[in-house]
């Protein structure tokens, strides 16, 4: 084990934190009661379709622990490249509100739809479709909450009283007999289940609001502080590049190939582009309350992006002068800020990569626990169960979600971030293709969108398998080039096919599967078509008909 200093937070730090999640707490309660009116399932999972603009902007912010571990992590290693990685960044309110969203809300608004796989299943008339839909949303998301619970703990772990929480870092990622991490684990795991399940879906608007709110208070404070210890960004790009090489202070192809032209490309894609395509983001988008909240959001959210994710690359270029030995660079967040900041402000500005956590990991607990419950559940086990049967059984799932991702996670990967762009990169080809032909062509069929879902899978995951185990390991070494030169060395690494990531070939495999399967299969019913497409008359129910949900005409 090769060590570097020890850094632990004093205890108003700890207090400072303790009192953020409190109120996390309490806005799940609050959040309890003042949702009771309505459905328990458009209630709990949709929060009746009532969101704002602050609240549809901050929430579809998408902030988590990759926005405050992983993506720090990668500026830290790699320099200012990264800022061109994140780049796209800001014009995502334009595509993913803007594209999407208008439409997404009116056809949830026409089916009834609560859930994605609901989404699909209406839109395409298809049990089938529904159930992969619910399999993938499971899997991926699943996936990425690893990395999510594993960067709360960490920022509990460092906050945690000295005597038991000192931090040593390493050259490995923490091992399972890290008490103080696991001590860590479990009080975020408490936290963030607990105010979920009791509140659902309006508990995880509300904290996202409030804790949006803090992480751009906690950047805005450490952005002094780390210009003013690095002695400003000149000093602290010399030091970076002293410590690496000239190509931390330059573009792509400057001695490194982290970065080249082909994956600038590539995460124009990934952020711009497949942020439309998250299960997360197409939920929100169910449940704004109407077209002028969605414009307003747009103009909020484009700020605030701007706000954060700029301030962050000046941030951690410093920080490699501040901090030139840190053993591991996804701690370098909180360990910056307990070296820079007063302890009670370190506690706030830690609350910006914990609440982004907390926020996002409690709007994809509810998620997978809708698949389960209302998809899974609900639909092929018990379909005349009572309102609080299904309520009781949304509760257990959240609760075992959150368990069972917690227990993964006492086992930690490398570079946090790679994992959230292996599973955002799959939703985004398993679902995008589907959601966009699905919502504005009429020609979209079952077939299709089930096509378009598994194309688009098998290609993003089959790449990921390729870089893992490496072409000759797997008899395609004489038909694939290397392209171990590009990306990171170490984690989940796929492969650049022609230099590009998996997300661009997983979204061209679907788009294709998508349109040939739909004009090889029988066009979709016309009537069911009509319904969704054309002008219904003004006294239509809503949803637009009570033939897509049988089960709504008796309530």
């Amino acid at each position: 084990m090769n060590k570097a200093a020890a850094i632990h937070a004093q205890p108003p730090t700890m207090i400072a934190l303790v009192l953020f999640t409190l109120i996390s707490l309490a806005l799940g309660v609050i959040a309890n009661f003042a949702g009771r009116k309505g459905s328990f399932l458009e209630k709990y999972f949709l929060g009746n379709r009532s969101l704002g603009p602050f609240a549809v902007a901050l929430t579809a912010a998408v902030m988590s622990g990759g926005t405050f571990m992983g993506f720090p992590s990668l500026v830290y290693t790699f320099g200012w490249i990264v800022g061109l990685w994140i780049a796209s960044y800001m014009i995502a309110p334009l595509t993913v509100l803007g594209a999407l969203g208008k439409r997404i809300g009116q056809l949830s608004r026409k089916t009834g739809a609560v859930t994605l796989p609901d989404f699909f299943r209406e839109r395409f008339g298809s049990p089938s479709l529904g159930l992969l839909t619910s399999i993938l949303v499971m899997f991926f998301l699943c996936t990425n909450l690893v990395a999510q619970f594993s960067a709360g703990a960490r920022i509990m772990k460092i906050v945690l009283p000295s005597s038991t929480a000192e931090w040593v870092f390493t050259d490995d990622i923490i091992a399972s007999s890290d008490t103080s991490y696991l001590i860590g684990l479990a009080i975020f795991t408490l936290t963030v289940v607990a105010y979920t399940t009791y509140g659902g879906f309006l508990a995880a608007i509300w904290t996202d609001v409030f804790q949006s709110i803090i992480m751009a208070v906690g950047v805005m404070l450490l952005l002094p502080l780390a210009l003013k210890a690095s002695g400003g960004l000149h000093h602290a790009t010399l030091m970076g590049m002293a410590q690496t090489d000239p190509g931390f202070a330059f573009g792509p192809g400057a001695l490194r190939s982290f970065h080249p032209i082909t994956l600038a490309i590539s995460f124009f894609f990934m952020w711009a582009i497949t942020g439309m395509g998250q299960p997360s983001t197409m939920v929100r988008l169910m449940a704004f309350r109407d077209s002028r909240t969605l414009r307003y959001s747009i103009i909020y959210l484009t700020i605030y992006n701007a706000i954060v994710y700029i301030p962050l690359i000046f941030i951690f270029v410093a920080a490699r002068s501040i901090l030139p030995n840190l053993g591991s660079s996804d701690d370098v967040m909180p360990s910056l800020v307990i070296t820079l900041a007063n302890p009670y402000v370190a506690g706030l500005i830690l609350a910006a990569p914990y609440g982004a956590v907390l926020s996002t990991v409690s709007g994809w607990l509810l998620i997978i626990s809708s698949g389960l419950v209302h998809d899974l559940y609900q639909r092929f086990i018990r379909p005349t169960a009572s309102e609080r049967e299904i309520a009781w059984a949304s509760y257990t799932a959240t609760i075992a979600v959150g368990l069972i991702v917690a227990i993964v996670a006492m086992h930690p990967p490398d570079y946090l971030q790679l994992i959230v762009v292996f599973s955002s990169s799959g939703m985004a080809a398993a679902f995008l293709m589907p959601g966009l032909l699905g919502s504005f062509w009429r020609r979209m069929t079952a077939t299709g969108a089930i096509a378009a879902m598994i194309s688009g899978v098998l290609v993003t995951v089959g790449l990921y398998i390729i870089g893992k185990f490496g072409p000759d390991a797997l008899g395609l070494g004489g038909i694939l080039p290397d392209t171990t030169d590009i990306g990171p060395a170490k984690g989940l690494r796929p492969y650049y096919l022609f230099g590009f990531d998996p997300c661009v070939w997983g979204l061209l495999a679907s788009l294709i599967a998508g349109i040939v399967g739909s004009l090889l299969s029988r066009p979709p019913d016309p009537a069911r078509v009509a319904l969704l497409f054309d002008l219904q008359p003004p006294d239509a129910p809503a949803p637009a008909t009570l033939d897509l949900h049988p089960e709504l005409k008796s309530s």
